[in-house]
């Protein structure tokens, strides 16, 4: 039975604050070292030494080539590697390809072993400052096994970014595609408000909103962006809130429900921008009262979206 079998459903994870994660190892020398990523951004793990890895000249040194997997082309990406650690001959052979989905992009990420999959509350999952304020920093947040082994999520959009840059938003596309829309007067001269705990993704939004010249406030989590709404004398003058699904502390689905049922924002347009683009969790984030959702590659496109649920609430 594989360790993804059993994989409980989003939704029902959602309504409790809750993830799964699939952890895994990357080398045998360091047994103690656990990673994990959230199962609904995996498929499966394979073995490398069933596929064929066929090298692309002048790839950048953490793309290993690429595999076909039912019918399927792939790009395999080093993990250790990105991590500072060399595999030996043998824990090559030994090897397994953790096949994942980001936004509809199918990678591979070469890795030692699947472990377990866990379930953890969100406020059990940490940032400390020593990973969010660090602008190279390749951990996200961590938390602890039922051992107290320390276990760490990777900004695996970081990676995707630094490897494959153009599979990630081109954040130049706005405000090109602004030019024939009309800005409220709301948006133009007020503060959206954005929840997003992956560094890579923050410098994105906020290069998107500096090109289209609309100011924003940025939150590390659901939990300080919720606390700052609810201190907010006036939340009539938010233009739009903008929260991303996986974060510490709260989930974007727990952000969601909790300001659709807070008087303030219970209008207030909410969009979702996740790299979590499964049909479950889109539909999730509509049950919960979310006025739109955004794929993180097409993070160019928020604007015009806000936009668009701005209008229809006016309407």
């Amino acid at each position: 039975m594989s360790v993804l079998d059993n994989v409980d459903a989003s939704t029902n994870l959602a309504k409790n604050n809750e993830l799964q994660l699939l952890v895994f190892r990357i080398s045998h020398s360091d047994e103690s070292a656990y990673y994990a990523i959230n199962v609904f951004k995996t498929r499966e793990v394979v073995e490398s030494r069933n596929h064929f890895l066929t090298q692309i000249p002048s790839a950048h040194p953490l793309l290993e080539g690429s595999i076909i997997l039912r019918g399927l082309q792939m790009p395999v990406l080093n993990l250790p590697a990105w991590l500072g650690k060399s595999l030996t001959k043998e824990e090559l052979a030994l090897s397994n390809i953790l096949i994942c989905d980001f936004n509809g992009i199918v990678i591979g990420l070469r890795i030692m072993s699947a472990f377990r999959v866990i379930k953890k509350n969100w406020n059990e999952m940490h940032a400390p400052d020593a990973y969010r304020l660090r602008d190279d920093g390749v951990v996200m947040n961590d938390t602890k096994l039922d051992d107290g082994s320390l276990c760490l999520i990777l900004d695996y959009e970081k990676l995707l970014a630094d490897v494959i840059p153009q599979a990630m938003v081109n954040v130049f596309e706005s405000p090109t595609n602004l030019h024939n829309i009309n800005i409220p007067l709301k948006l133009q001269h007020g503060e959206v408000l954005i929840a997003e705990d992956s560094k890579t993704a923050q410098k994105h939004l906020q290069q998107i909103f500096k090109n289209s010249n609309i100011n924003i406030k940025m939150f590390d989590n659901g939990k300080l962006l919720v606390d700052y709404i609810k201190e907010m004398p006036d939340c009539s003058i938010i233009p739009a809130i903008i929260t991303d699904i996986e974060m510490p502390e709260m989930s974007g689905f727990t952000v969601l429900k909790t300001l659709r049922e807070f008087a303030g924002t219970k209008l207030t347009p909410i969009i979702v921008n996740s790299s979590m683009t499964g049909h479950n969790n889109k539909r999730e984030a509509e049950v919960l009262g979310a006025s739109g959702f955004i794929d993180k590659t097409k993070s160019h496109d928020v604007i015009p979206l806000i936009v668009k649920t701005m209008n229809a609430v006016d309407q």
